[in-house]
């Protein structure tokens, strides 16, 4: 009788071993499993955050600046319009065939893009010395035209014009077809716009046509 109580005590005792044996390898498996998933985690969190900041600081850093604004009166209202714009401090290379220009009365808004089929490019030095030369205003009321003033790099082309740091562009516009209603734009007329890269700051203006148009060219903004 004392044999057998001891043989099942014995075998009792290694049963516990096993099962505390079990559980022990379950639980290093679990963490093991736990710290894999929570390094993957942090190593993808790491990735964002350097991600998002990067782009946060092209955002901040990236944005085009709008400078001057000059109109041709014609007939007694502005019908072309120049947008003198230039790359902000620290800004990185701007796309202007993914730029947006919103120019609105408050009556007609309208969008306009730069498209590379339409020719619509010149050099400063292409234009005899006057920026409202008729070779280069022949756009839609969807296009807009860019002039080139400065640009040492050669980054400006008519297929992929690209400003950068240094480089001064003006925006052609014709605000006749734009606003077709009225001829261009009205004196007293109030506009506000903005030039919207693909990334970045946009160029903000607004200004009020002078109340009468009696000279050929006036400074807008």
């Amino acid at each position: 009788m004392r044999n057998i109580k001891k043989f099942l005590k014995e075998d009792d005792l290694g049963d516990m071993g096993i099962g505390a044996m079990i559980v022990f390898i379950a639980m290093v498996l679990v963490a093991g499993i736990a710290a894999s998933v929570l390094i993957q985690t942090a190593n993808r969190l790491e990735i964002q955050a350097m991600t998002t900041g990067q782009e946060t600081i092209g955002e901040v850093s990236t944005g085009l600046g709008v400078i001057d604004i000059e109109g041709q009166n014609t007939g007694g209202n502005i019908t072309e319009m120049t947008i003198t714009i230039r790359a902000r401090a620290g800004s990185g290379d701007i796309d202007l065939s993914q730029t947006v220009i919103e120019l609105t009365d408050g009556t007609v808004k309208t969008l306009l893009t730069y498209d590379p089929a339409a020719l619509q490019f010149n050099l400063s030095d292409d234009e005899n010395g006057s920026i409202f030369y008729t070779g280069n205003w022949n756009m839609t009321n969807e296009q807009f035209g860019i002039l080139v003033l400065q640009d040492e790099d050669n980054s400006l082309t008519a297929s992929n014009p690209v400003i950068n740091r240094g480089d001064l562009v003006m925006l052609t516009i014709n605000t006749d077809l734009c606003f077709p209603g009225t001829g261009g734009l009205e004196p007293r007329a109030d506009i506000w716009g903005l030039v919207s890269p693909e990334q970045g700051a946009s160029g903000i203006f607004a200004f009020r046509v002078p109340s009468s148009l009696t000279e050929q060219v006036y400074d807008l903004y």
